[in-house]
């Protein structure tokens, strides 16, 4: 099969500004998930969608493609996933007259990801043809059968409709798994986007990650900056190479 991955980089954000390009380990944010698609193997092409022409122009430095600019309308807080894997397969369609089999999903927000890890996602879709896409998540540490939430009257009442409090007090091990979905991985079927009009439909595989760094505030920077300093990473270390051979 044919599969592309699209890595999806607004400009605006009002979290962290200039967080997709913002520097961790010497490098933009997000070089690390352009770096994991170079080294997967089965994916053909890395396609950015963006509206800035500074997050385009430092992902061609490292080596994806930014063939289109992203409309301002789908580059707003409320745009969603489906719009901007909706309106890739579009231009494809119309500019290259073919699409991809699947698309990778690759968020710049979780950066530090094995690219055999993506391999097999896409190994996985590719054996499994009734199944509309794939999403990674990993297991929830704690489990929101044991959660609250808060009613108009100030008091705590179980999250899940059918618990009592104390209901919501028993061992972690009494409820089923839970698991966070993350952004390490997704896989998009593209003749079910185009079918359905979604993009995950209901048979959407699983796929359990490792646990992943993940940042949308400034506190996650510095974890992730802690974490990469600390270790180091397979990604940076392939990036520094990079940088030096450009």
């Amino acid at each position: 099969m044919i599969t592309y991955a699209v890595i999806p980089a607004r400009g605006g954000s009002k979290g962290v500004p200039g967080k997709n390009i913002k520097p961790v380990g010497g490098h933009p944010l997000i070089a690390y998930s352009i770096a994991a698609a170079k080294q997967a193997a089965k994916i053909s092409r890395i396609l950015i969608s963006t509206d800035s022409p500074e997050i385009a122009e430092i992902a061609r430095m490292y080596g994806a493609e930014a063939p289109f600019m992203r409309p301002p309308e789908l580059a707003a807080d409320n745009s969603t996933d489906y719009e901007v894997m909706h309106h890739v397969v579009n231009w494809l369609e119309r500019s290259e007259k073919r699409t991809p089999d699947l698309i990778v999903h690759l968020r710049p927000t979780t950066p530090l990801r094995d690219p055999e890890a993506i391999d097999k996602a896409v190994d996985l879709m590719e054996d499994d043809l009734a199944s509309t896409s794939l999403r990674s998540a990993h297991e929830a540490p704690e489990s929101p059968f044991k959660w609250f939430r808060r009613t108009a009257k100030g008091c705590f009442l179980p999250l899940m409709s059918g618990l009592t409090c104390d209901d919501a007090n028993q061992p972690r091990q009494n409820f089923l798994t839970a698991y966070v979905p993350d952004g390490y991985v997704d896989v998009i079927r593209v003749s079910h986007l185009k079918r359905a009009g979604n993009l995950h439909g209901d048979a959407m595989k699983a796929f359990i990650s490792p646990r992943c760094v993940e940042v949308d505030i400034l506190e996650d920077f510095e974890l992730l900056e802690f974490e990469v300093a600390r270790g180091g990473h397979p990604l940076k270390s392939y990036l520094d190479s990079y940088a030096k051979s450009s």
